[in-house]
């Protein structure tokens, strides 16, 4: 396992690059999840914008200004946080900043390292404006697509995403958040479900806000959804944060098959759980799995890459909007629910039933995505849906 970059290019290149242990396995795989995804979207977007389904807003904006105070502040103010933080990272000794994950959740920083950038990313807005002022500004009227949007959309998808993620992970988690109140400004746990029903909402929101037509957003984020989902699964398996399996009892079914894909003891995981390594020295990563576990984020790697390349093959073929969404609601609530049944995870208590929670979001999923279809479906009847002349279901 690698819970972070540097451990990793340790092993697979022999170099030592002491920078890289700020960069955390599962947040990297994470950001190139959004950035892919971000890809992805804009690629759909654009095509529905081709096909008429979708149309420009025009917004007034000054040009030739000079900067405003409130602009210079908000400049100083990240290049402070970038400062005093992450740029801290580098130059503060290593026994301040050995773990990353608390120091960055801590009160400790670098003030001048804060100070500084946050003059330069206000003396750089200061000059930028400088640069394009005009001697009378002048009113513009600029038209904006939603694929210009992509951006936005994903910054909302990140915040609300992590936020709901880590919500619903205190509730399924509670006795241990009651014992320890204070892991709720920890970055370890989060629960997929629960960042993509609040990131969903606020899209929602959004997309309401800029009359972008809400089916047809959420027909082209489908696909990104799913190859987001399985990307991000990546930093699961490789940092080893206790998304495996339950312990291995069957033998192997098949000669060819590696080990450590029916089963793994998750060495070096990040979370420190299970059993001494012998002969470790490492300070903090020297526990593996007593057991070999199933590696279910890697099954999820695949199973979600696949259903990815099956709803982008047929993605043309949904004429009624919001349908390929229903779909993809489906496929992931299924694909959840079945692989709940060899996670580790929490019991619920519910109708007398003891399912996980993941289990039922799952199901709950699966019974809207079917329910999207068929109410899409019979809304649809007798409506020109071939191009944006005709009415598109919001």
């Amino acid at each position: 396992m690698y819970p972070n970059l540097y451990y990793a290019f340790k092993d697979l290149f022999g170099v030592e690059w002491k920078f890289l242990r700020y960069v955390n396995s599962f947040g990297f795989f994470v950001a190139i999840a959004f950035i892919l995804a971000a890809i992805v979207l804009v690629k759909e977007l654009k095509r529905k914008s081709r096909q008429g389904f979708f149309v420009p807003t025009e917004i007034q904006v000054m040009v030739g200004e000079r900067a405003t105070a409130g602009e210079l502040l908000l400049n100083f103010f990240l290049g402070f946080v970038l400062g005093f933080k992450i740029l801290a990272l580098f130059i503060m000794g290593n026994a301040v900043t050995d773990d990353p994950q608390q120091f960055i959740f801590s009160g400790i920083g670098s003030w001048p390292a804060g100070i500084i950038l946050g003059l330069l990313f206000a003396g750089l807005k200061y000059w930028e404006k400088e640069k394009r002022k005009l001697a009378k500004p002048e009113k513009r009227t600029v038209r904006i697509w939603p694929h210009d949007r992509v951006g936005e959309i994903t910054i909302i998808a990140l915040v609300f995403g992590l936020l709901g993620a880590k919500i619903f992970d205190v509730f399924e988690n509670w006795s241990a958040f009651i014992k320890d109140p204070a892991s709720i400004l920890s970055p370890a746990g989060l629960t997929f479900y629960g960042g993509l029903i609040c990131a969903a909402l606020a899209i929602w929101y959004y997309a309401r806000r800029h009359k972008i037509g809400f089916w047809h957003l959420n027909d082209a984020a489908a696909p990104a959804l799913l190859l987001s989902y399985s990307v991000g699964r990546i930093g699961c398996q490789v940092a080893g944060d206790g998304d495996w399996g339950i312990a291995v009892t069957s033998p192997k079914p098949f000669s060819w098959m590696p080990d450590w894909l029916w089963g793994y003891t998750y060495p070096h995981n990040v979370n420190g759980d299970g059993v001494p390594i012998p002969g470790c020295l490492d300070p903090k990563y020297c526990s593996e799995l007593p057991v070999p576990h199933y590696p279910t984020p890697l099954y999820e790697v695949i199973v979600c890459f696949l259903l990815f390349l099956l709803v982008w093959s047929l993605r043309k073929r949904f004429k009624v909007p919001g349908t390929l969404f229903g779909f993809y609601l489906m496929l992931n609530g299924l694909e959840r629910f079945f692989v709940e049944k060899i996670r580790v995870n929490n019991k619920m208590e519910f109708l007398g039933l003891h399912p996980t929670q993941a289990e039922v979001i799952s199901s709950l999923l699966f019974l809207s995505g079917l329910g999207i279809w068929i109410w899409l479906k019979r809304q649809s009847k007798g409506k020109d849906l071939s191009s944006g002349a005709g009415t598109p279901i919001d």
